[in-house]
């Protein structure tokens, strides 16, 4: 953990990443993706993850 805030992993479905072309698509459908998470902010993605943390 850094600054005190926990991590949490939301796993990506396949369709990303074989929808995306570039890594800007990737980005793009993640973020779309992830509306259904509201309580989530994204930090990085990572091996087939959405690394978030708690809003």
């Amino acid at each position: 953990m850094i600054d005190n805030e926990a991590y949490h992993k939301v796993l990506l479905p396949e369709w990303i990443w074989k929808e995306a072309k570039s890594k800007e698509e990737v980005k793009k459908l993640v973020l779309q993706y992830m509306r259904r998470y509201p309580h989530y902010a994204v930090k990085k993605v990572k091996d087939g993850f959405a690394v978030c943390i708690r809003k």
